[in-house]
């Protein structure tokens, strides 16, 4: 039984995503696929004077037609990861585990590689280090099957050209998706949705969902890791 998953790049994303990375055994993340200005691709959300703010990767003028690996960082990015970095050293100089992950913090943002992709890719894959997620990544270009297939048809023929026997999507797939058009292609569709999370933040009201480096900043690194393990399957 193998199973996958398939999903955008995001910046410093949320702790559901890296709870889909760490339930599947190959995960395949999009490099071929349009960028969206409204999306998640490069920004997430920070605790900051007790409210969450924005921290976004700024980007060069491009067509919004292109695709996110042809797209990079603005050129005055040297300047913008140093406000990026300030940001996040001022929101949670106070919290308990600051050192070391204001440390990865400044390896994921002076990462010297203004390819939007590129960058994304090197600051999930070091937060998979840190917290010891082995699931293996695939870049979906590096995937043998027609690049020009859309929603459920590529994600049906990745499976396949993968040979995976389950595909693991985000909850937020369930009107998307249908488990017996899959089941149809020998493939099981699970989807993943996340328990209620909670730690403290400060003496904040808790604001759930904001970046992986939030949760990082506030709870060990077991702790972290029993939050990404706490999902169920559906």
């Amino acid at each position: 039984m193998k199973k996958i998953a398939i999903m955008q790049p995001y910046f410093f994303p949320y702790i559901g995503y890296f709870q889909l990375i760490n339930s599947v055994d190959e995960f395949i993340i999009y490099d071929n696929i349009q960028y969206t200005k409204k999306g998640w691709i490069n920004r997430n959300r920070i605790l900051c004077n007790e409210s969450d703010k924005l921290i976004t990767l700024p980007l060069k003028k491009d067509s919004d037609f292109k695709d996110v690996f042809e797209r990079k960082l603005s050129d005055t990015w040297i300047d913008d990861r140093n406000k990026i970095l300030n940001l996040i050293k001022t929101s949670y100089r106070k919290s308990p585990f600051f050192n070391d992950v204001f440390e990865i913090s400044q390896k994921c943002l002076l990462y010297d590689d203004q390819n939007l992709f590129n960058f994304i890719f090197n600051s999930i894959k070091i937060i998979n280090e840190y917290l010891e997620i082995k699931t293996k990544m695939i870049l979906s270009s590096s995937v043998n099957i027609d690049h020009s297939l859309k929603s459920k048809h590529k994600v049906i023929a990745i499976c396949k050209e993968m040979n995976a026997t389950t595909y693991i999507n985000a909850i937020g797939g369930v009107d998307l998706y249908d488990k017996d058009e899959f089941l149809e292609n020998k493939i099981f569709l699970n989807f993943i949705k996340s328990n209620s999370i909670n730690y403290k933040q400060f003496d904040n009201e808790f604001i759930p969902w904001l970046s992986i480096i939030d949760v990082m900043m506030f709870n060990s690194k077991n702790r972290v890791m029993e939050l990404v393990n706490s999902y169920s399957i559906i």
